[in-house]
């Protein structure tokens, strides 16, 4: 099922490419084509096909069959987990892995890429949880609203997640564990012509899924 699902990603891309040409692609177009790139975004196509990318990176990096629905009962814990100690978050589970979003108004001020105290006290509510759970990815995402130049927004959006992931290892969560990703305004889960959607695509995300130690774990488990 892995190996069909890698196949198939690809296929997709290139029919969408060729049925709208390259030249066509608008920014939240190219934002899916971008996240396609990467290892752990693989499943961005897909995301971006039911509009959330945030899944779709979620679904690209799962395993599947038996391994999968082990997999699948520890998130279903630390999501739940979450939920309870990180009211501020938007808890998503989806298959294999969970999606964390926070609005950006809740860890930054305006146009800043500093933490505020709030931040921080949301932060470590967080760093708890996945301290207790040491076998997982975690991918931090900065997205922006399409107001100012793309340069702008995808170094603003870089600088956030810079500024959240450092603070998690400042926290104990190790540095291995962690990437960063910032897509500026190329990939909004909402529309940017009203102050309320512009609001909402100001986020961060977390993309939580099991590193190589659990998907092990998971398959000896799902052997016996």
């Amino acid at each position: 099922m892995k190996d069909l699902r890698k196949g198939f990603i690809p296929i997709i891309l290139c029919m969408i490419m060729l049925s709208m040409g390259c030249s066509s692609l608008n920014k939240t177009q190219k934002g899916a084509v971008i996240g396609t790139a990467s290892g752990t975004a693989m499943g961005a196509i897909i995301g971006k096909a039911t509009g959330n990318t945030a899944l779709g990176a979620v679904i690209g990096a799962a395993v599947g069959g038996a391994t999968g629905a082990v997999i699948g009962n520890k998130m279903d814990k630390q999501a739940e987990e979450i939920k309870k100690s990180v009211p501020d978050a938007q808890v998503i589970r989806v298959g294999e892995g969970i999606v964390v979003e926070f609005s950006s108004n809740i860890l930054f001020g305006f146009d800043k890429s500093n933490l505020s105290n709030e931040a921080k006290s949301n932060l470590d509510k967080l760093v708890t949880i996945m301290k207790d759970y040491e076998d997982t990815n975690i991918e931090v995402q900065g997205h922006t609203d399409s107001k100012g130049s793309e340069a702008y927004n995808k170094n603003l959006s870089e600088q956030r997640a810079t500024a959240v992931s450092l603070y998690l290892m400042e926290k104990g969560v190790k540095d291995f564990r962690l990437t960063i990703n910032g897509f500026g305004e190329l990939l909004p889960k909402y529309i940017n012509t009203t102050e309320e959607g512009r609001l909402l695509n100001r986020r961060v995300e977390f993309l939580i899924t099991a590193n190589e130690k659990m998907k092990s774990d998971a398959e000896k488990v799902a052997a016996k």
